[in-house]
């Protein structure tokens, strides 16, 4: 484990059946079963046609989507990176992970694709989207301009992100502390996007749908070169991971 920013840790996972990682497209989701309490291992379901099944003698796992945010081929190891924000069992997990500790993933999924091409990207995305904004950015090739806008806590929350696009970063310092989405709004309404531009928005499942409904019904950009996700939703622990806000 080791700590990106305070409240964003990474942890490294290894194992024989990780493989299926160094083909993750960028920004794709993954599930992770961690131990109940009291475990050593988590108690995993049996997957059937009809669902995920569990064991009633075993109390079932905890289950979280992340970001897979790198895998190394050559020492099987699987980089997952976890945003600390106040008690829960994933975080209060990640602050205590040491070698040894086992838990489990499935993936990679999701339905994300770098078509169609674009030289041009506006970003926007929360701290539960960081990770993702990575992928993405190491993705990206030189000849492409990216604009980034990421909102946050506060300044301890900034870190550094490469790749080897032509980026810049923006960041936002959230003006109360349950305004979520609202500086990505305001970056939307300020931004200058060209017309075969594509854009990514990663946040709070409502601030997303806000975002996306100027983007559409204001400002006319096309669908089909609009991605837009609800990484989490106010009020909930478990968001679903295909929430595109399509609905």
């Amino acid at each position: 484990m080791s700590t990106i920013a305070p409240r964003l840790l990474s942890v490294y996972v290894t194992g024989d059946d990780l493989d299926g990682f160094a083909d993750a497209a960028p920004t794709s989701h993954l599930k992770v079963f961690l131990p109940a309490e009291g475990q050593d291992e988590p108690s995993l379901p049996e997957f059937t046609p009809d669902g995920a099944v569990y064991d009633n003698d075993a109390p079932p796992p905890t289950v979280r989507t992340y970001t897979p945010r790198a895998y190394d081929q050559a020492t099987k190891t699987l980089e997952i990176q976890f945003l600390v924000h106040g008690e829960g069992p994933a975080s209060d997990w990640a602050q205590r992970a040491k070698p040894g500790d086992k838990l489990a993933v499935a993936g990679p999924g999701g339905r994300f694709s770098l078509e169609p091409e674009a030289d041009h990207w506006w970003l926007a995305a929360d701290e539960s989207a960081i990770p993702a904004v990575g992928t993405l950015l190491d993705a990206l090739p030189e000849s492409t301009t990216v604009d980034v806008h990421i909102e946050v806590e506060g300044p301890d929350d900034e870190i550094e992100l490469g790749g080897r696009a032509k980026t810049t970063v923006t960041w936002h310092h959230r003006r109360a502390v349950d305004a979520f989405g609202r500086e990505l709004a305001q970056a939307a309404r300020e931004a200058a996007i060209p017309n075969a531009a594509r854009v990514w928005v990663a946040c709070e499942a409502a601030a997303m749908r806000d975002i996306r409904r100027y983007f559409i019904g204001e400002r006319g950009i096309p669908v089909a070169r609009l991605v837009t996700r609800g990484y989490w939703r106010t009020g909930e622990q478990n968001h679903p991971d295909h929430d595109y806000g399509d609905d």
